[in-house]
């Protein structure tokens, strides 16, 4: 039996591997695909404090080796369901089953895709989902922001004061989000807003070149020369499996405040698959910091 099985081997989940083990917790992580998460797709990233930059695959290799040097196992695996025993858990995955005193999930969320041909090879390479993260990248480029919500206006303000052109394309006739967010991109000149129209397909065969857009009245088609294009439709989080044992939300978020705790006791929760306002590197690896020690302090009591 572990103290402590952690869920996802993503940022938030790899520093409450490393919390946990320096507390002297026995500690599993479980992760079904690569270990590192969303962060693995940026080729370049620059708002981690103390990197002036570094690759997310770089990020990723040095935090598995920093736990992995604290001692801490690792499974690669799906995790299918957690049983509530009471004083243990018992995370059933579809390589076995692993007991542990506490469990803190930190399965992430991934971006909602256009369903295209290629999309996924391009991710990293032309197509990104953060602004925050990769819009230095397109400073003085063309580029499109795909959505209508609060997240990809945001997205567009901000690309506005890097690139030299904005198109925003929407897929109704109307945005969905806040009309005083609306209101500052119809001030910029170099923004262009495309409402009625979906991505039809990706143009490059090894480089990103640009989108052919579709009007969905007319299905009248459209090519655009592009250097980048920043997805916004969207977070899936990674919580169906925990759906009879914990909170969630109406998207599926788990219901959670700062500290990290969710509806079960002895089940904490770290990182992008929880309910908060802001979803960057920084706030993962403090809740995976926060739900360890939390676990801990559940343990020890």
């Amino acid at each position: 039996m572990y103290d402590i099985i952690i869920i996802g081997g993503g940022p938030a989940g790899l520093t409450a591997a490393l919390y946990a083990c320096r507390a002297n917790k026995s500690v599993l992580v479980i992760e079904k695909g690569s270990f590192g998460g969303q962060i693995t797709y940026s080729p370049r990233v620059e708002n981690i404090p103390g990197f002036l930059d570094v690759t997310g695959n770089e990020f990723a290799e040095k935090l598995v080796e920093q736990v992995l040097s604290q001692n801490a196992e690792v499974e690669c695996a799906q995790a299918l369901k957690i049983v509530d025993n009471g004083e243990f858990k018992t995370v059933v995955t579809d390589s076995g089953e692993f007991t542990s005193k506490s469990v803190i999930i930190a399965t992430g969320a991934k971006h909602r895709l256009l369903g295209l041909d290629r999309e996924e090879d391009f991710i990293g390479e032309g197509i990104s989902f953060c602004a925050v993260c990769d819009g230095a990248f397109y400073e003085n480029k063309t580029v499109a922001v795909i959505g209508g919500g609060n997240s990809a206006l945001q997205e567009a303000i901000l690309l506005s004061e890097l690139a030299k052109k904005v198109y925003i394309i929407q897929n109704l006739d109307f945005f969905t989000g806040e009309e005083k967010l609306v209101n500052q991109l119809k001030s910029k000149d170099n923004v262009e807003i495309i409402l009625g129209a979906v991505v039809e397909s990706i143009s490059g065969n090894t480089d990103f070149e640009g989108i052919t857009i579709k009007n969905v009245s007319d299905e009248k088609t459209t090519d655009l020369i592009l250097d980048g294009m920043f997805v916004a439709i969207g977070l899936v989080p990674q919580n169906e499996e925990f759906l009879d044992l914990i909170k969630l939300d109406d998207r599926g978020y788990v219901v959670s405040g700062e500290e990290c705790k969710t509806s079960s006791e002895g089940i904490f929760v770290a990182g992008d698959c929880r309910t908060k306002n802001i979803r960057q590197v920084t706030t993962a690896v403090s809740d995976g910091a926060i739900a360890a020690l939390a676990a801990c302090e559940y343990i020890d009591k």
